[in-house]
């Protein structure tokens, strides 16, 4: 369970960078339209600003890289951003791809699209990072407490085993333990579910 919930952990740190790396990216293709490159040289552009801000093992590196090649393909610009969204599975990106594509096929405007996408993106960031700020020190707090009754009965066993014998060496003790640890992994599991907040 503890090792689910760490993987969990490591995939929000992952998609929190790249969202941050997808606002940088999208702001970057906004300034490329905004001077009147089409669509596939705008993304070229934006790679060159990639180039410089994160390297080549940082997930939009890799997108970009893999978008231009397929750009020298000429596979049509509509399929290279619906991959995308397919092969990067985050809401920021099926919105913004939606969206740009909806506008681009009926001849919207592309750049207020953009610039609506950053603006929602920040917006969802700010208050993302409001909330793990309000949160950092309740989950520090939940993390201690999940630690303390492995602590005690620790401390127990090296100081008083004669009653750790009592707990552990018979059926009843045994069984008034395991309910212990159920209501344990109980309370660990509404904690963390708790603390992590979504948006």
């Amino acid at each position: 369970m503890y090792l689910r919930h760490w993987k969990k952990e490591c995939l929000e740190k992952k998609k929190r960078e790249f969202a941050l790396q997808f606002q940088e990216a999208i702001r970057s293709l906004a300034a490329s339209l905004n001077v009147g490159y089409s669509l596939e040289n705008a993304i070229k552009e934006t790679k060159k600003d990639i180039n410089i801000l994160y390297s080549e093992q940082t997930a939009i590196y890799r997108e970009f890289d893999y978008m231009i090649r397929q750009i020298y393909l000429q596979i049509p610009m509509d399929q290279i951003l619906y991959e995308w969204a397919q092969r990067v599975d985050q809401e920021d990106l099926h919105s913004f791809v939606s969206v740009f594509v909806a506008a681009k096929k009926s001849g919207g405007d592309s750049l207020k699209v953009i610039r609506d996408s950053i603006s929602q993106i920040r917006d969802k960031m700010e208050m993302q990072r409001e909330i793990d700020t309000i949160l950092a020190a309740r989950k520090y707090e939940c993390k201690v407490m999940s630690v303390i009754p492995f602590g005690i009965i620790a401390y127990m066993k090296l100081s008083f085993p004669e009653f750790m014998d009592a707990l552990y060496g018979n059926l009843i003790g045994a069984g008034v333990m395991s309910a212990c640890l159920a209501v344990y992994l109980g309370a660990w599991y509404l904690g963390q579910k708790i603390v992590n907040i979504e948006i």
